[in-house]
């Protein structure tokens, strides 16, 4: 993608997962940004706790050592704080109520970061940047 600015991009648990497990599920115009060297890949820890959740729940299947999934799995990402000032900001978005959609929407806001996302209330959140992978 010549030519194009640098994004900072934080990817939603669920296209985070998408592009471990099922990239096919990935639009084109999102797979060409998470490709785009120019672009930086952000990943909140509060991602790992939603993927390592769906494990324990039978909902997704991690074959390996966690540990050594999660080092392996976040390779390539760069590692959004969760600070105190996310905290805050999650706590007063107008938005539903799902602890880890209001984290990821405030480490959006706060460290100015595009929002990779399918999930149709934090597209329509108004207040962050967005990429629908769509």
């Amino acid at each position: 993608m010549g030519g194009s600015s640098r994004l900072k991009l934080l990817l939603d648990t669920h296209i985070w997962l998408w592009t471990l497990q099922d990239p096919k599920r990935l639009g084109r115009r999102v797979l060409q940004h998470l490709k785009d060297d120019a672009n930086e890949l952000w990943l909140s820890p509060i991602s790992t706790w939603e993927a390592l959740t769906l494990h324990f729940k039978g909902r997704i299947e991690i074959e390996e050592d966690l540990n050594g999934w999660v080092e392996r799995a976040t390779a390539g990402t760069h590692e959004a704080p969760l600070t105190h000032e996310i905290a805050l900001v999650a706590r007063q978005l107008s938005m539903h109520q799902d602890p880890a959609d209001r984290i990821l929407a405030a480490t959006a806001e706060v460290l100015d970061l595009t929002l990779v996302t399918a999930d149709e209330r934090l597209l329509g959140l108004g207040t962050i940047r967005t990429l629908a992978n769509r």
